[in-house]
């Protein structure tokens, strides 16, 4: 009798990310579609790990994080947000944000209770909701500016409701949320059992003299929040999947009762590597200034073509509006961009459960200019 599976996923296959750069991969194109950056990282971040390794420091790490490195999460982030969190209950160093992400949902949602999902919403989010058994409840963000509409958030907050998830500079958005924003999130949630998840991990990349609204500036979002950040994204070594959680400790209990069981700990030597970087502020300081320089490249190098580019307040996407150029959707256009023409970036209507298309396409412009200027160059003959 053959073996008969029933999926707890049935609706879900590869990623678009998976897809995309396998094509790119396939037909040899410039690869703009998956989040990473085609460049090294700093020679200091990489002779620390090779000292942390020389050092011994190659075991399990504690499940928590080292503590160095907590001291150093919690210290900057109150220099940062005026918050206080303990580096023994309150910090926990994981591999990689997904990861965190889904422990966070595993460990707060039971069947039956919904979750608001912010639409365009990261891939992972829909997935480990359904996998605990919780219910997704979506909200579109307004298009163009990609802001929030509070009015239909707070129209579908229930006795159900368990879980808001919000991102900000949000991927694949591009827009950041303001000191409003959390206003109105504290207005929605008063009175309320309702767990916040704040995707951060862009925390450190946003634009045009902005600053990064963490809910870590509210006391009222902070004791009912998890905040998720990532090394990997600051310090361009997304391969080194590790990042951190910041929560009260009541949630922290509950994460950590998941986390030990799914991952235990992360990569100790890199744990090191980064206190080590921690110690010198500008290592973060200095990321968004360096992005801000190749998203204005990338939009003046894309001038002369018919994609008209959205402005982006934060993380290192662009979204290009390509209605002046076909009438396709999204996805085909995308494929046939990467095997026709050799460049492959990611259709918008992947991040929402409906596949709603608005003519955009998605972007990664953490290149090197080499990469930007030969990506221009082809989308300007388009």
């Amino acid at each position: 009798m053959p073996l008969i599976i029933k999926s707890k996923l049935p609706y879900t296959g590869i990623t678009i990310f998976t897809e995309m750069s396998g094509l790119a991969k396939q037909y040899d194109a410039v690869n703009l579609s998956q989040g990473f950056p085609d460049f090294e990282c700093s020679p200091d971040l990489r002779e620390a790990l090779t000292r942390a390794m020389n050092a011994g420091h190659n075991q399990y790490a504690p499940m928590p994080g080292i503590i160095q490195l907590r001291e150093s999460i919690a210290t900057k982030t109150e220099k940062l947000y005026g918050k206080k969190y303990n580096p023994e209950t309150e910090i926990t160093v994981v591999p990689g944000a997904t990861l965190a992400l889904f422990t966070a949902i595993a460990a707060i949602v039971h069947s039956g209770d919904e979750v608001i999902v912010i639409e365009p919403a990261y891939d992972c989010y829909v997935p480990a909701i359904e996998l605990c058994g919780g219910v997704p409840v979506y909200s579109s963000l307004q298009f163009p500016d990609f802001s929030i509409n509070w009015a239909d958030i707070r129209s579908k907050i229930n006795f159900k409701t368990k879980m808001i998830i919000i991102n900000s500079p949000q991927n694949p958005g591009t827009s950041a949320i303001s000191m409003y924003d959390l206003e109105q999130l504290v207005a929605v949630t008063q009175d309320t059992n309702i767990v916040v998840i704040s995707d951060e991990v862009y925390e450190h990349i946003i634009f045009d003299g902005m600053k990064h609204q963490s809910v870590a500036l509210n006391d009222e979002l902070a004791a009912r929040s998890f905040i998720i950040s990532s090394f990997g994204k600051t310090y361009h070594v997304t391969g080194w999947k590790t990042g951190y959680v910041l929560a009260p400790e009541p949630l922290m209990k509950e994460f950590r009762k998941v986390y030990q069981y799914n991952a235990f700990c992360s990569f100790a030597p890199a744990q090191w590597a980064f206190n080590k970087m921690l110690q010198n502020p500008e290592t973060y300081l200095s990321v968004s200034p360096f992005y801000q320089a190749k998203r204005d490249k990338m939009e003046q190098l894309l001038t002369p073509s018919k994609f008209k580019v959205l402005p982006s307040k934060g993380s290192y996407f662009q979204l290009l509006d390509y209605s002046a150029y076909s009438v396709e959707s999204d996805y085909e256009l995308a494929k046939r961009l990467t095997i026709e023409h050799k460049i492959a970036m990611i259709p918008l209507s992947s991040f929402y459960h409906n596949k709603k298309d608005d003519k955009l396409l998605r972007i990664c412009f953490a290149k090197q200019d080499e990469t930007l200027i030969k990506a221009a160059e082809i989308l300007n003959t388009l």
